[in-house]
């Protein structure tokens, strides 16, 4: 196991440095990859801290040539596509630009990053694809569509890949977590505010309530990172494990209301 190499994208804080942290501790060479020199300083302290070591690499996941050398220089057995960012705002007022990173960062960059991976991986004889969805990649909200959209994606070309692999011995996995504390909440006021002319300022308004009012019971990362480690070590991984109270609970509710009654509470809710 300690001879197996992990890649975990967006390993500077959050789920992904939780993530490269714990699965160090199970006995994998944890590889986190990071944007700068400043942030892997970051991931090597935090790791040395916990008593483990992470190795890191520059990366920026939207840059094709970078995520063909850093595959070819850490031949993983395991590839954790945990990189991605909060893409709030109303589908009316989300830019191409904006819309088109969003979907290179957590779409296009999991998948190249798993195609480049494959090879390496069927030489080892098999292998660990886990990318992070979300509960949002089961359901959708207003005011993060462009976010929500992505993750569906996610999760539907998990799926076809998880089948087109399997004969290669290599499992795909999909985490799906609720509200954990991370820097995605944040990032959400950040998102809100470039935007104070929008039609929908009021909805924004509540949106940036409601987070305010969860943050103090949002999970911790480290409960997500357990169940990656998971997924790595199980050999019958499941294909999604759903992560969080929060998630499991909307999760029943999005199967048993009838979507009319779904969008007249979320419109009531957030002044829509």
């Amino acid at each position: 196991m300690a001879k197996r190499s992990v890649l975990t994208t967006g390993a500077n804080s959050g789920i992904g440095l939780a993530t490269a942290v714990e699965i160090a501790r199970k006995g994998f060479d944890s590889i986190g990859s990071v944007r700068s020199a400043q942030k892997a300083k970051i991931v090597r302290d935090v790791a040395r801290q916990a008593g483990v070591e992470v190795r890191t690499v520059i990366l920026d996941v939207t840059d094709p040539a970078q995520c063909r050398r850093v595959i070819d220089r850490v031949r993983p057995w395991g590839l954790v596509n945990n990189a991605g960012f909060a893409a709030v705002g109303a589908v009316e007022d989300v830019s191409d630009e904006e819309a088109h990173a969003a979907f290179e960062t957590m779409v296009f960059a999991p998948l190249r990053l798993a195609r480049l991976a494959l090879p390496q991986m069927r030489a080892h004889g098999g292998g660990r694809i886990v990318n992070l969805s979300s509960i949002y990649g089961l359901t959708t909200t207003p005011l993060s569509g462009w976010y929500q959209g992505a993750k569906h994606a996610l999760e539907a070309l998990s799926d076809a890949l998880r089948v087109e692999v399997a004969k290669d011995r290599v499992k795909v996995v999909l985490i799906e977590p609720g509200g954990f504390d991370t820097g995605i909440w944040a990032d959400t006021d950040s998102e809100v505010e470039k935007r104070p002319n929008s039609t929908y300022r009021k909805a924004y308004g509540r949106l940036k309530a409601g987070v305010k009012l969860s943050r103090p019971v949002l999970g911790n990362p480290k409960t997500v990172a357990r169940v990656i480690a998971r997924a790595l070590t199980s050999s019958r991984p499941n294909a999604r494990y759903l992560v969080g109270v929060d998630a499991q609970a909307i999760a029943f509710w999005d199967r048993l209301l009838p979507t009319e009654l779904k969008d007249r509470v979320t419109r009531l809710s957030l002044g829509l």
